[in-house]
């Protein structure tokens, strides 16, 4: 008897960790296999490499990622990433395909897929709508300058991303990811989580491998953290080393566009095709402007060898989990030959609200003239008319309002004395009393920041539920920031952000490219249900 229940306790037992692992199993099964697309997690050079064997063309590889769309973006898990799927892209992947067996290679993007954030212009077939349903008919009269420097370079622009309306920068309490035209994207790794934004779209298209690579945009945080939610590689480059003509703007001494990748290197690569002067953006032509066309030579696996990282630890204490992942990361830094000092308050205190002073003048001035851009036919005459737009519809203003569009438009002309004085504060307490100072005193080559903390859940009710971010010293300064995933909690990713002084492209590639090598902690999404 004593054996029959010891035998029926085990039975019970074993029955019972079988029926925890299959719930297990059931709560951590992918909604969708990602092994459905034959070039999962495929670099640029692999790519490459196929088109030149011939054992892959352009167009088909266009059609696995467009089947990809369908699978995972429209149906599946449905993450929203993208708005819009460019109507030519098959046909311009076949011009791309003749062009190669004639020998002719625009440039290293040739045959590579890319999505653009929807506050991009693009003259062709899809509208630039900033996720807002008062632009949803509208179509740029020409390509931006990004737009146009990717076709050069010979990218299939596949599509446009989703983003936070108006680049999240219209009202309080707003959910990151969620447009009036697009709707709410999903974070891949799961999907009731948010993905962060403004760059929501590009970032979770490139995560889910629904596109080798997308251009997202910056003001503050807005490719950094979005990338470092997503798990991948984000670089918001020096204000003024890509153009921002033909983009949509709120700030025009913040905003850039940049390039978002799996890889540091594709990242890389990207960046290189989009560096050319832009007549129409004085930032470009700044004197003392340091620009490459390839940044792939200054990806060394010993580029930490050597290098004085100041650790900024403003947020250590906040959240213990991510700070145990700095830990980490600074041992490994500290393994390969970099010397890391511990680094306080960086940006002058008063300079954050001064930047928030400074981007409302600025959206005003640049919405109005972006919309006259748009010439006599434009859905929209000026911000005023936006504003009207909004509470006359009947989406737009359901989850969260419109203030800072409303205290925007209360704001004088850039010969405003009050402006002056609050953009030459705020970059002197972001440059010369910030970063600059900070990296003098330190003999620094780079500073280092957790990008973030995971991805929290969605609420489009209440918005937002930040903990931190560490992007705003190089954000208002105008500096580079790179993030690198840096590992997991949990199921989600967080990542490390590596940034410094004006023009430092090619040591902070060096620093993430090393820590990227040799941490390898890229994984792709599994798009848990509940988690």
């Amino acid at each position: 008897m004593l054996k029959q229940n010891n035998l029926t306790r085990t039975v019970r037992f074993a029955l019972t960790l079988l029926w925890i692992l299959l719930s297990a199993c059931r709560q951590n099964t992918p909604a969708v296999n990602r092994g459905d697309l034959p070039f999962p997690e495929t670099e640029i050079s692999g790519i490459r490499a196929r088109y030149a064997d011939g054992s892959l063309s352009a167009e088909a590889l266009v059609r696995e990622y467009l089947q990809r769309i369908k699978t995972v973006d429209e149906t599946g898990p449905a993450i929203h990433a993208l708005i819009t799927v460019n109507p030519d892209a098959i046909r311009i992947a076949k011009v791309l395909d003749r062009e190669m067996k004639e020998g002719r290679i625009r440039g290293p993007l040739h045959g590579i897929p890319v999505v653009l954030k929807d506050n991009i212009d693009t003259q062709d077939r899809m509208p630039a709508t900033a996720g807002s349903r008062a632009l949803k008919d509208s179509y740029p009269l020409q390509d931006s300058y990004v737009a146009n420097q990717l076709r050069k370079a010979g990218a299939v622009i596949l599509g446009k991303a989703n983003l936070s309306e108006w680049a999240n920068f219209r009202g309080e309490l707003s959910s990151s990811g969620w447009s009036g035209v697009g709707g709410q994207t999903k974070n891949p790794y799961a999907l009731r989580r948010n993905p962060c934004g403004s760059s929501s779209g590009s970032a979770a298209a490139v995560s889910a491998n629904l596109t080798m690579l997308a251009i997202g945009t910056e003001t503050n945080g807005s490719i950094v953290c979005p990338s470092h939610a997503n798990g991948i590689v984000g670089i918001k480059p020096t204000v003024g080393l890509i153009s921002r003509s033909g983009i949509i703007p709120i700030s025009r001494t913040q905003d850039t566009a940049g390039p978002m990748a799996r890889t540091v290197r594709d990242a890389a690569i990207c960046l290189g095709v989009l560096t050319a002067v832009d007549p129409q953006d004085e930032k470009t032509q700044q004197a003392g402007r340091r620009a490459h066309t390839d940044y792939t030579q200054f990806l060394k696996r010993e580029g930490l060898q050597g290098k004085r990282i100041g650790y900024y630890t403003a947020f250590r204490g906040i959240n213990f989990k991510v700070d145990a992942l700095m830990d980490s990361a600074v041992a490994f830094m500290k393994t390969q030959g970099a010397t890391v000092v511990e680094i306080g308050d960086i940006l002058a205190e008063g300079t954050e609200d001064r930047s928030f002073e400074v981007m409302l003048f600025e959206y005003k001035d640049g919405l109005n003239n972006y919309f006259k851009s748009l010439g006599p036919e434009a859905p929209v005459k000026d911000l005023a008319d936006l504003i009207a737009f909004n509470l006359s519809d009947p989406v737009e203003l359901e989850f969260y309002n419109q203030k800072y569009l409303e205290m925007a438009q209360e704001k004088d002309g850039l010969d405003s004395e009050t402006y002056r004085d609050a953009l030459r504060s705020m970059l002197e307490g972001s440059r010369e009393q910030g970063i600059d100072r900070v990296m003098n005193e330190h003999e620094l080559d780079a500073l280092i920041a957790p990008t973030g903390t995971p991805a929290w859940f969605t609420d489009l009710l209440n918005g937002d539920i930040f903990q931190f971010g560490s992007s705003s010293p190089a954000a208002i300064s105008g500096y580079p920031n790179i993030t690198v995933p840096m590992g997991f909690i949990g199921e989600l990713p967080v990542g490390i952000s590596i940034f410094g002084r004006a023009w430092s492209e090619p040591v902070l590639l060096e620093i993430a490219y090393a820590y990227e090598q040799g941490t390898r902690h890229r994984r792709a999404p599994r798009f848990l249900e509940d988690y």
